[in-house]
């Protein structure tokens, strides 16, 4: 069942007055940064000339003096970041993922991260739900270079107001830090009064007695929740662990939600190598193994379509979490 102490939104995806409309985790970003900018003179932004796609309208009419435009130039952008970092500001870098951390992610680990200095970097529209832009704009690669590199901390939030709780957490965690935001609307399922910390996991959905733990960042947890309701009316329990701190990760809550259900099926809108799969993996190759099925891309570019369907064809739907919690089942025996 949903988890009460959370203070989630019980309502989404129904037709209740009381249900929130679907918002953008890049709109939850616009938003966040403004706040972030209002209370700490040191925010700046510098933007590779896509303004008005990741929301920075607002941030650049109210703090022209705090927002630098480096048009296409994402390389530039993260080494002239790295000197504000080093001369006491709080940058942000600001493009589409495919571009930062994809284009400029030999700046980011030599200028950025080698140095631990403090600067943000935002990808944008990332996974395949990015839709009709096809493979070239569908960042499906960027969890696995970010977290690769010492130093640096990766958040996948999963709706745009745990995005712009995350945003002003990574303002004062003094850490160079990777914020990965999706395009497309999707539904509100945390409230304001949602806790949230860096570094700590968050059950979702806890059955009375899980049989599958599934754990998983980002939108995609929305389709865990519509899979585990399903699960939960045939009879198979199930818990959800929400890891949007996928580097650091919260392991020990990791091992406690599978060490309760012995078994674990990992949820990301991403490929499947290197991960949130991965990760998870990792920890249970390390301290707890017990079968694993991992939704995610698997070795495929993406490619053009509506939202709905590409979450479809590759698998990351209800359906497609649904199917990989009953094979991993099978596999447990």
């Amino acid at each position: 069942m949903i988890n009460q102490h959370l203070h989630l939104n019980l309502s989404f995806g129904t037709a209740s007055p009381d249900t929130p409309p679907p918002a953008a985790l890049r709109d939850g970003f616009g938003d966040a940064i403004v706040a972030a900018a209002e209370r700490d003179e040191r925010v700046v932004v510098l933007c590779a000339d896509v303004t008005d796609s990741v929301r920075l309208a607002e941030f650049k009419a109210r703090f022209p003096d705090r927002y630098i435009e480096m048009g296409v130039a994402e390389q530039n952008m993260a080494a002239v970041a790295a000197g504000l970092a080093h001369s006491g500001k709080i940058p942000f870098i600001v493009t589409y993922a495919v571009f930062s951390p994809g284009r400029n992610w030999e700046q980011i680990r030599t200028t950025i991260a080698l140095s631990d200095l403090p600067v943000k970097i935002i990808g944008m529209h990332t996974g395949v739900s990015v839709g009709p832009d096809g493979a070239t704009h569908q960042a499906l690669e960027d969890i696995t270079l970010m977290r690769v590199l010492p130093h640096m901390r990766v958040e996948v939030p999963m709706d745009a107001i745990e995005g712009y709780k995350a945003v002003l957490a990574a303002v004062s965690n003094n850490k160079p830090t990777y914020l990965r935001f999706a395009r497309q609307k999707t539904p509100v399922v945390t409230t304001e009064d949602t806790p949230y910390a860096e570094d700590r996991a968050d059950y979702l959905w806890r059955s009375e007695h899980p049989q599958v733990a599934i754990i998983g960042a980002g939108p995609i947890l929305i389709e865990a929740i519509r899979a585990a309701a399903q699960l939960d009316a045939e009879g198979v329990g199930t818990s959800i662990l929400n890891v949007h701190s996928v580097k650091p990760i919260d392991i020990e809550r990791v091992k406690e939600a599978v060490g309760e259900a012995g078994a674990v099926v990992t949820v990301e809108e991403h490929q499947i190598l290197g991960g949130i799969g991965g990760t998870i993996a990792e920890i249970l190759t390390q301290n707890h193994p017990v079968p694993q099925e991992m939704v995610a891309v698997h070795d495929r570019f993406g490619q053009s379509g509506q939202a709905g369907e590409l979450l479809q064809h590759y698998g990351l739907d209800r359906e497609g979490i649904v199917n990989a919690v009953r094979r991993v089942l099978e596999r447990r025996g």
